[in-house]
């Protein structure tokens, strides 16, 4: 009977479906500290979540409210952060330095935010320190609501993916590499969903190395969502004799198309539809390979899993499948990003169709050109920029320093085009017009890929292409199905453009997602503000758990270490409440159960 009893309270503590009066909570505990691994074969420390590398997956609906109760065991400070979940009204939720304090050691801190009006593929992971080089990260999976049709049928599974490039090195040696001046260098291997390469070359996969397999049964079709979660290599990801018709990205339905490969840039993900119909003779490749680098000397640094039907023949054999054979086209892959276009006839969050969203009639309010070189010295220092100016996180938080009045943490007067002179360090943010329709030209004058992110929005990928970007460009974007996503991929040499309305109040994150160019201080703020007073209509109030650290930590109230969530701890009363009552229904059923 206590054992029925004991599966029903954790069933209620992990999922509470409430009235629908109101919308869905879901609750998490996670213990975020250190386990040892070894996934390239060498014994390290990774960060797992409730010891596992890597951590849970989100599982949840549009509208839902989502309670993560984190304990950082970790010997340093802690902040997650939620790639593309866009925290309507609520920058407090961001896990970002700019924005809140971080976890210290020992202490916890509850996420509390809303996916509003938001389906698809997304990932969390640490945000500081180069953390996520060493794991702790995990896929979040927002589905539709049941009254808002998929424009595809329901797969058989839901498969989620994560690969990226990997260092034997521990984070924090990658953070004394880039103090220290030196560039990290090639890594040691790819990951796929945290695990090494199968044995498929004798010579560059040693033996012993545990490898992912992935199940499938003959006939079944499978959703496969796909997240680069590396630091800093963009990866062509294929499946051997498999095609892959992609049918999502970060929030967006895209229009539905086959393919044999797709470079997946670093912080980007994709979901795709899997037929499993194909010979079941052997198993199959999953490859994820590097891309933009020299394929002779990089070879070894290939993640490789396993298909499996549940019939298959034998080991999977033989060469890996090529990937694209483009050494003397560099528009193959850019090509490739441009047709990956919005499905304007699907809905999504909302009943109403993704196209009804005409971006290209709305006028730019402004306009920014941001652009990143190569890292550069400043004041004896290595550091990477945009339009010339280095960032570095202040002690107190911007937003934070903005609701009590904190003067001198940042100017507002990051320039619109690169300035002129010396490049220097500041905490020079972008003053964003609330509702204004904003323009972002990424320009990437350096020798290797960026991908660049923005927190709390999806913003419309309109143009990309190699060269400097100028005002003719514009002549060249796309103005009516771009997609919407958060991340979007800037090849060498060249320029990408987005638009973005600026409807979220806030202060939020603009980033290269290339650990090692964030960490050297290539992002930049936007501050979003209604300038009229209305309550929490337009941006929720500061938590009450809030964090305080810098010119404000006099604010901060000692915590238990080791403390975790209890059943009212960070949770609403409203919620507490029913939480109460659903568990006092199962105990009523559990005692009359034999």
């Amino acid at each position: 009977m206590w054992r029925a009893l004991a599966a029903a309270v954790v069933l209620v503590v992990a999922v509470v479906r409430p009235a629908a009066a109101t919308d869905p909570y879901a609750f998490y505990d996670w213990d975020v500290g250190y386990v040892t691994a070894a996934p390239l074969g060498v014994k390290q420390q990774v960060i797992g979540i409730n010891s596992k590398f890597p951590g849970p997956t989100v599982n949840i609906s549009t509208n839902w409210n989502v309670v993560v109760n984190v304990l950082n065991d970790l010997d340093e400070p802690l902040l997650i952060t939620w790639n593309g979940i866009q925290h309507r009204k609520n920058c407090w939720q961001d896990g970002v330095l700019g924005t809140n304090c971080p976890i210290p050691s020992g202490w916890n801190w509850t996420y509390e935010f809303q996916v509003k009006d938001q389906i698809g593929s997304f990932f969390y992971f640490p945000s500081t320190g180069l953390q996520r080089a060493a794991g702790g990260y995990g896929g979040v999976v927002v589905n539709n609501r049941d009254v808002i049709a998929v424009p595809f049928g329901r797969p058989d599974g839901d498969i989620t993916i994560f690969i990226g490039d990997w260092y034997n090195k521990n984070h924090t040696d990658l953070r004394k590499m880039l103090d220290s001046g030196k560039d990290l260098g090639m890594p040691d291997g790819v990951l796929i969903n945290g695990k090494g390469p199968y044995r498929y070359n004798d010579s560059l996969v040693p033996a012993g190395i545990e490898y992912e397999t992935i199940n499938v049964d003959p006939g079944k079709t499978y959703r496969i969502r796909v997240h680069n979660v590396g630091t800093s290599t963009s990866l062509n990801f294929r499946i051997q004799g498999h095609s892959l018709l992609l049918v999502e990205t970060e929030g967006s339905y895209t229009t539905q198309q086959n393919y044999t490969n797709l470079d997946v840039h670093v912080g980007q993900s994709y979901s795709f539809l899997l037929a499993a119909d194909q010979n079941a003779s052997s198993d199959y490749y999953v490859v994820a390979s590097a891309r933009m680098v020299n394929d002779s000397l990089w070879r070894r640094v290939t993640g490789v899993a396993v298909l499996r039907y549940s019939n298959s023949g034998g080991r999977a054999s033989g060469p890996l499948p090529d990937p694209p054979q483009d050494q003397y086209d560099k528009s193959f892959s850019m090509n490739q990003a441009r047709s990956v276009r919005w499905n304007l006839s699907a809905g999504a969050a909302r009943p109403n169709p993704q196209g009804s969203f005409r971006y290209s009639s709305i006028n730019v309010t402004q306009a920014y050109l941001l652009r990143g070189t190569a890292p550069v010295e400043i004041a004896g220092r290595r550091r990477a920029t945009l339009n010339g100016l280095s960032f570095t996180p202040p002690e107190t938080p911007l937003r934070l320093a903005d609701a009590y009045g904190v003067r001198g943490v940042y100017s507002l007067d990051f320039p619109e085009r690169p300035i002129r002179g010396a490049p220097r360090m500041g905490r020079s943010i972008i003053n964003g017009t609330y509702r204004g329709f904003m323009e972002l030209i990424f320009q990437n004058n350096d020798t290797r890929m960026q991908s660049y992110h923005m927190d709390g929005y999806a913003f419309f990928v309109v143009g990309m292409d190699y060269g400097e970007w100028t005002e003719d460009s514009r002549g060249t974007y796309n103005k009516g199905d771009g997609v919407a996503r958060s991340t979007v991929q800037v090849y060498p040499g060249a320029w990408a453009a987005v638009l973005v309305s600026l409807d979220n109040v806030g202060v939020w994150n603009v980033r290269s997602e290339n650990l090692d160019s964030w960490y050297l201080g290539q992002e930049v703020y936007v501050r979003v503000v209604n300038p009229e007073d209305t309550g929490n209509k337009t941006e929720m109030a500061i938590p009450d758990n809030a964090l305080y650290c810098g010119q404000l930590h006099k604010y901060q109230k000692q915590q238990t270490p080791h403390h975790r969530m209890g059943a009212s701890a960070a949770r609403p009363a409203a919620v507490v409440s029913r939480v109460a009552a659903a568990m006092l229904l199962l105990v009523g059923a559990a005692m009359l159960s034999p």
